[in-house]
């Protein structure tokens, strides 16, 4: 992790793989008294080692391919539960999951989204969201939640 002078801005590296972040959220689970049920697991591990963000349907697939039986709401209730418990990010424009960087803390985070090969970057800068509570509050408004999301391109497409 590297910081910049402020302290605030984190850029957060993640090499650790699927297995650690699956273990990361079995941690907080037990930690927090949650119920990872083996479906709820399943999920979870698809979403991770996808690497990318991943819709509904192409979960709903990978696990009709192992278990043949698999429907949408059984699939939808998993994800509301790793969305409401902070251990996967929603990203609304592009209507995809994508495993969260800091699944033992709560926190709302801005992404980048390359809109050529689909990546998204978790911007972990708690300045971003301060700034948005603060306007939120000049205004009188109180958020409930927060989803900023950035469309461009990568690094990587770029170059190619």
């Amino acid at each position: 992790m590297s910081d910049s002078t402020s302290g605030k801005t984190h850029v957060h590296h993640h090499h650790e793989g699927p297995a650690a972040f699956v273990a990361a959220v079995e941690h907080a689970s037990e930690e927090r008294g949650l119920r990872l049920t083996p479906l709820r697991k399943e999920v979870l591990e698809l979403i991770a080692a996808a690497g990318k963000p991943v819709k509904a349907y192409d979960l709903l697939d990978q696990l009709r391919e192992r278990h043949g039986n698999a429907a949408p709401p059984t699939v939808y209730r998993a994800l509301d539960f790793l969305l409401e418990n902070g251990f996967i990010h929603k990203l609304e424009s592009i209507n995809a999951f994508v495993s969260c960087h800091h699944p033992a803390e709560a926190h709302q985070v801005p992404f980048l989204i390359c809109d050529i090969c689909s990546s998204a970057q978790e911007v972990c800068d708690e300045r971003v969201a301060e700034l948005i509570e603060a306007q939120a509050k000049a205004f009188g408004f109180r958020p409930q939640a927060q989803t900023l999301e950035v469309h461009g391109v990568c690094k990587q497409c770029r170059k190619a």
